[in-house]
């Protein structure tokens, strides 16, 4: 699974941990067992990789409520 996250760096990924808890976002790095996302709002998060269930590149436009694009 690391492979697979580092092929991904760079990229704008989705990342599913549970059937609830799904992050959107940059990958960042993968190493030591956790892999490193930065989210719309410039933030890290961090996720342990033996807990992703799915990992995919996002091809979701960002788009907000009350703004026509």
């Amino acid at each position: 699974m690391e492979e697979i996250l580092s092929n991904l760096k760079g990229k704008k990924i989705d990342v599913a941990c549970t059937t609830s808890s799904a992050f959107t976002g940059e990958a960042v790095d993968v190493s030591g067992g956790v892999l490193s996302i930065r989210d719309e709002d410039d933030k890290l998060i961090y996720v342990a990789v033996d807990k992703i269930t799915f990992v995919r590149e996002s091809h979701q436009q960002n788009t907000r409520p009350g703004f026509i694009v």
